[in-house]
Formats: C-alpha cells, sequence, structure tokens
C-alpha cells in the first residue's frame, strides 16, 4: 500500500510538471526574413514579454510547404517575414487565422490592404522593390557593361553570370517571375524567363544568397529585392544596385498567425508588438532596408526611395492566390527550368 501510495505521488508530481510545462508562457515562430532580423525580432519580443521564443528561419515558399504540410496537426504558432503571395495563399488555403490587431491605426494603407484583401488572416510589415545588383568589380574584371534594364540581363556576354533564386522555395523568385508576367504580358514574360535561363549560373534556395555570393565575389548579377543589395552595398562590397528601366514589382512583407496555434495568445501578442515602431526600428540595427508598415519606424537613408522607383501595379489578389501561383510554378517548372543552359 505504501509502495501504491508514493508510485501515486510520483505521478502526480510528474503531471504537475508536465502541466506546468505546458502552460509556460512561450511562442514557435516561423521566420522568412534574413537570419539575423530574425534572431533580432525573436531576441527581442522575449526580452520584451519574457515568453520563451522557439525561432525557425526558412525562405517563404519553404515555410509556406511546411506550414501546409503540418496543417492536420500545426506545429508554428506565427508565421513573419517573406513576401505576401505566399502568406496570401496560406490565407486563401485555410492554414492562417484572421485577427484584427489593434495597431492598425499606425500602419501605412497598403498593409491594411494586404490584410483586407486576405480577410484578415495576415497582414503587411514592410515593403520592398524588387531590382538586382552587380559587383562592379567582377564586372570590370570581364569587360561587362552596366546593365540598367532587365532584358539587358538576357544578353550572350552575361551568359553565366547572373543568379537567382528558384521561384518553388523562394518567394523573392517568385516575385520575379510574376512581375516578368505582368511587366511584359504572359507570353513575352516566359520568353523573358527563359532567355534568362541560358545565363543563370545557379538557382539558389534563398532570394538573398544571389546578391550575397555577389558581395562575395562568387557571382557578377543577383536578381533580388533592391534593399537586400543595398544591405550589401552599405556593409562596404563593391555592390551597385539597380532599379530596372522598363520598370518592377514589389513585395509586402507579411505576417500570419498559424490555424491551430497551440500559444494563440502569445502568437497575438507577438503580432502586436511586432507592428509597434520600436520593434520595427529594430531592423536598422542588422542592415534590413525594407520600408516599414509602421508609419512611425524608422527609416534609413539608405533604403531604396520607392517613391523613384518606376513600380507596376502589381496584382497581390491574383498572384498571391493558390491557383495562378501553382499554375506559374508549374509553367515556370515544365518550359524554363528543364531548358539548356
Amino acid at each position: 500500500m505504501k509502495k501504491i501510495t508514493q508510485i501515486a505521488l510520483l505521478a502526480g508530481a510528474a503531471l504537475a510538471s508536465s502541466t506546468a510545462l505546458a502552460s509556460a508562457d512561450k511562442l514557435i515562430f516561423y521566420c522568412s526574413a534574413q537570419e539575423e532580423w530574425c534572431q533580432v525580432m525573436a531576441n527581442g519580443f522575449q526580452d520584451a514579454t519574457g515568453i520563451e521564443v522557439n525561432m525557425t528561419r526558412k525562405s517563404s515558399g519553404e515555410t509556406f510547404a511546411q506550414v501546409k504540410a503540418e496543417s492536420s496537426n500545426p506545429k508554428g504558432d506565427v508565421w513573419w517575414g517573406g513576401t505576401g503571395d505566399p502568406h496570401l495563399q496560406a490565407a486563401e488555403e485555410d492554414l492562417t487565422e484572421p485577427y484584427v490587431t489593434p495597431m492598425r491605426g499606425e500602419l501605412n494603407d497598403w498593409a491594411i490592404s494586404q490584410a483586407e484583401s486576405a480577410s484578415d488572416k495576415t497582414i503587411g510589415i514592410y515593403s520592398g522593390a524588387l531590382g538586382y545588383g552587380y559587383n562592379t568589380d567582377l564586372l570590370k574584371a570581364n569587360n561587362l557593361p552596366e546593365p540598367s534594364c532587365w532584358k539587358d540581363l538576357t544578353k550572350p556576354e552575361y551568359k553565366g553570370h547572373v543568379q537567382m533564386a528558384n521561384p518553388n522555395s523562394s518567394g523573392t523568385a517568385y516575385t520575379t517571375l510574376a512581375t516578368m508576367v505582368q511587366l511584359f504580358g504572359e507570353d513575352e514574360g516566359f520568353q523573358f524567363m527563359k532567355d534568362l535561363h541560358k545565363n543563370i549560373n545557379q538557382y539558389t534556395k534563398s532570394g538573398s544568397a544571389p546578391i550575397k555570393a555577389a558581395g562575395r565575389g562568387e557571382n557578377t548579377i543577383g536578381i533580388v529585392f533592391m534593399h537586400d543589395a543595398v544591405s550589401q552595398a552599405v556593409s562596404g562590397f563593391p555592390i551597385q544596385v539597380v532599379a530596372p528601366c522598363e520598370g518592377t514589382g514589389y513585395e509586402i512583407g507579411s505576417m500570419s498567425i498559424i490555424k491551430g496555434a497551440r500559444n494563440l495568445e502569445e502568437a497575438k501578442k507577438f503580432y502586436d508588438w511586432a507592428l509597434t515602431a520600436e520593434a520595427q526600428s529594430l531592423a536598422l540595427g542588422v542592415k534590413a532596408f525594407q520600408v516599414p508598415s509602421n508609419k512611425g519606424a524608422e527609416t534609413s537613408p539608405s533604403a531604396p526611395d520607392l517613391s523613384s522607383i518606376k513600380l507596376i501595379d502589381y496584382d497581390f489578389k491574383k498572384y498571391g492566390s493558390s491557383d495562378e501561383r501553382k499554375r506559374l510554378l508549374k509553367k515556370w517548372d515544365d518550359e524554363v527550368s528543364t531548358l539548356p543552359q
């Protein structure tokens, strides 16, 4: 009898311990921005609230795939960063949770528009224009002309000198694909992608990888969001940033609460905190030069001036839809990626 009582007490203590652990404040944080920014956001929220943060960094396409794969048994709570298109697709496929933050009054109109187009299942946290950057030293060493337009990148002299990410894994590259279709029309846009393919030396997994490789001198031209090229230039690398002459697309980086989040209240707290001017101003400390969605957040003078860039009227609702995104990616897989280089 004494032994049974001891076992019962031990079992009770174990149950109490596991219950305490389960109820401890924590947040499972999926991040699709640059690694340093992900870290500073995780640490900043943890310091501000005392809530323990477990952070995983993957590109936006990879994170979307993970959220979808886990939908029957969600592991993550909140998904922050990365291009808006996969966030919109996640909203459409009912993988994310609607939430109306009390921070809306402090945000730019484009951030609210992103939320409204997704029935409040995502919201804009930053914006940035698509473009490219090139290593001035490598350009000179290879006796190459300075490119200033998208179509310059398809010229034969740039063969083996251009790098971009794979649109299946990278939101940056999907934005590139969707931009070309909107900028030139679908037939001409895909012809551009085919011509560009001949000059590509590597399709990377991450959207910012091509310009980082250019900064290191491993690649000449990287197709990226312009703020990623600015980050390399500000860090002292010989990178020239280009806003293409024909015009270009842009992103609304987004944030979503994952449907079925185990730590829903903590996710809402992060969501509200991440939209404050203070949290968004943390970007400057890690050389992230996107335009923040909070009107009171600090913007670096080095950040690309969107008002001076020829931006297309990017159709976020259409190109963030599940059917259109799947269709374009399949067409790219079938008609572009399979071509010889």
